[in-house]
């Protein structure tokens, strides 16, 4: 009789199992997790600092021109953009005259 442990065929099958299991579910995190290629950003993603820098100053005169200008958002519903002083405005006016 020698001393050392046999491995059973039984075992190096569970190993087996436990490895592809784990090989399977890093393979459908890694799917899950895949970032999605729309947007802006589509294709290699990689701005130089003049270009970040132009399309923050696009985005914040978008933003300005919404936030301060009025336009029907569905003219059907009723539905309109106001600037936001005087969305305020109308609000302070519609809480004051319920109470």
């Amino acid at each position: 009789m020698s001393n050392s442990p046999s491995v059973r065929p039984a075992s190096l099958v569970s190993i087996l199992a436990i490895l592809c299991c784990l090989a399977l579910f890093l393979l459908l995190v890694y799917i899950a997790y895949l970032p999605n290629q729309t947007g802006p950003y589509t294709g290699d993603g990689i701005r130089t600092p003049a270009e970040r820098k132009e399309r923050l100053a696009e985005l914040r005169a978008n933003e300005a021109k919404h936030a301060h200008s009025y336009a029907w958002i569905d003219q059907q519903g009723g539905v309109v953009q106001l600037p936001i002083d005087r969305a305020m405005e109308l609000t302070v006016q519609r809480y004051h005259s319920k109470n």
